[in-house]
């Protein structure tokens, strides 16, 4: 699912317990599960806690998208895959957020900010390169998500392939690449109510793509592990 997703690129951030990435927070913290009260949950507001437990990743259906047919993409086979809970951004990251990085760290603004329709507050940052997305996750104090947390936070457990459902809706996701909902370039975040995922995760589909910690290889599905798979070591391109 993960690759039938916007047109430009930029990177989602998932803040995700020590066993993954590392000491994420400022201090160590038992992370709150699905079961706990909602204040717990609403220590990170703009963040969906994502609870542990199995999803089907992947597809064998070779959905019908010009573009993923351009690029020869296969989403298979489906695989059974158990995660950990971690938490993700509910919303894209920004213009707004990624400028105050970049105020900080003196860290280079992508070359279309001075394009106006591309560096408004609350529209999402476009056109960086991974290592910029991840030097944004790690001054944010998190980090990339694994190929298969986003996913599982796109679609949920019930294998759906949209994040509202089964059966695409143009009016669901900004899809950029047609203008069939008669828009030609980016949305604010979070303008697709309808449109979120199970989870309560915005712009899951269209708007743009997110960067994703994996290597790609077309095979990885046919040798991950079935527990928290982090993709290969090694690799030429980027999920």
């Amino acid at each position: 699912m993960s690759k039938y997703k916007g047109f430009i690129i930029l990177l989602i951030v998932y803040l995700v317990g020590a066993y993954l990435a590392g000491k994420l927070l400022a201090e160590e913290e038992k992370r709150p599960t699905s079961k706990e009260s909602p204040a717990a949950v609403d220590k990170y507001p703009d963040m969906v806690l994502i609870p542990a437990g199995e999803f089907t990743m992947g597809d064998n259906t070779r959905y019908n998208w010009t573009f993923m047919l351009a690029y020869n993409i296969y989403d298979g086979p489906e695989h059974v895959v158990y995660l950990d809970a971690y938490y993700i951004d509910k919303y894209e990251v920004t213009n707004e957020q990624y400028k105050k990085f970049a105020e900080e760290t003196g860290y280079r603004m992508p070359r279309c900010w001075n394009d106006a329709r591309f560096n408004r507050p609350n529209y999402p940052i476009v056109g960086i390169t991974w290592d910029d997305a991840g030097a944004y996750a790690k001054w944010a104090g998190k980090r990339l998500p694994t190929e298969a947390e986003w996913e599982k936070a796109a679609r949920g457990t019930d294998k759906r392939l949209w994040p509202w459902g089964n059966k695409f809706n143009k009016y669901k996701c900004n899809v950029w690449e047609s203008g069939e909902d008669g828009l030609r370039a980016t949305k604010p975040v979070g303008s697709y109510e309808n449109g979120k995922s199970p989870y309560g995760c915005y712009d899951m589909a269209g708007n743009i793509w997110e960067w994703c910690a994996d290597y790609y290889d077309q095979n990885y599905y046919y040798v991950s592990p079935s527990k928290n798979p982090q993709g290969t070591e090694t690799g030429q391109q980027r999920v």
